[in-house]
């Protein structure tokens, strides 16, 4: 099949400070690929208005769509499309019915899922994860987002809540978390974490995490303590995951993944004494893994509604039923 016969779909990733969009065939290129801000500030009419937006668009530019993923921070029940759990991070979005929502509007097919889940399906499909059948995703941006897959297949939990590694307790009594625990993962190791270590460092004058890393190059001092405890903390939150789950590979992704040649010599020294040095890897999708994810979940839903994987065997159609 040529690519100009493949089907179209669209994958969108919604984050706290972001909503990203693509339009990919079956093979996973991408035809076309817009981003907004997510308005967060405005709660759910805000984040729905730039999600219409960005939908409107790239079905403006791809007549062809043929259904859509949605990717979403929070918890997400895949059988129903609704988000369940949110956190502040998106105010107002705890129950927004994100599948109906995009049917109606739109009149597609949809599917939605949590913004980690489908980072890792997008880097089981496209990315690092190919060929491996036990995985775990850590995406390090707004908040801190987890999924695990466990032979070939995405282990969500009861709740909705399986891989939900960001609002693990890392320091009993520590910082309060948006969730209503204290000292959660995610006020450790997520991007906005690294900016508060950087306004706790008196000497530091830092506003933002690309200054930090831009610091660290030129050997600043302030920079230099802040990314060493920095990954110190993620460092033992990878060496928790792996004494849980046992992983093949643990792939870190999201915003602060994108300057890691700056700190990842100083994260893998952190972890060679567990033996996880090796395991350790970069998301290879880098912030677009979320919306490849969201694109493959949507091919699958066309794959459920009676249409043929072109070229794909039984085997890796069952493999990845996610």
């Amino acid at each position: 099949m040529g690519e100009e016969q493949m089907r179209q779909v669209i994958g969108v990733d919604i984050g706290g400070t972001g909503i990203k969009g693509l339009v990919v065939n079956e093979a996973g290129m991408i035809v076309v690929e817009i981003a907004r801000a997510t308005e967060a500030c405005q709660g759910r009419k805000g984040i729905l208005g730039q999600l219409n937006e960005l939908l409107s668009e790239l079905l403006a530019r791809c007549a062809g769509v043929k259904a859509m993923g949605i990717a979403s921070a929070g918890r997400v029940n895949v059988t129903t499309g609704e988000v369940v759990y949110a956190t502040d991070n998106l105010p107002g979005w705890q129950g927004m019915p994100l599948t109906q929502w995009a049917e109606e509007t739109f009149g597609l097919p949809a599917v939605a899922d949590n913004d980690a889940n489908a980072a890792l399906i997008g880097e089981a499909w496209l990315g690092v994860g190919r060929g491996r059948q036990n995985l775990v995703m850590l995406t390090l941006g707004t908040g801190v987002g987890g999924a695990n897959m466990f032979e070939g297949r995405l282990q969500r939990g009861a709740g909705w809540r399986g891989g939900d590694w960001g609002h693990s307790v890392l320091v009993p009594g520590g910082r309060p978390c948006n969730c209503g625990k204290q000292g959660c993962v995610e006020q450790y190791v997520s991007g906005s974490a690294l900016q508060r270590l950087a306004l706790e460092q008196t000497e530091s004058t830092y506003t933002h995490g690309r200054e930090i890393m831009a610091a660290a190059i030129k050997g600043e001092a302030a920079a230099l303590v802040i990314l060493e405890q920095y990954t110190a903390d993620l460092a033992l939150v990878i060496a928790n995951v792996s004494a849980s789950i046992d992983p093949e590979l643990i792939i870190l992704g999201g915003g602060v993944i994108h300057d890691h040649a700056i700190w990842w010599h100083e994260l893998t020294n952190k972890l060679h004494s567990e033996g996880l040095a090796g395991r350790i890897v970069a998301a290879e999708l880098g912030n677009r893994a979320g919306c490849f994810g969201a694109a493959r979940l949507a091919l699958e839903r066309l794959y459920q509604d009676g249409s043929a994987w072109p070229g794909g065997s039984d085997k890796e159609e069952k493999a990845l039923g996610y």
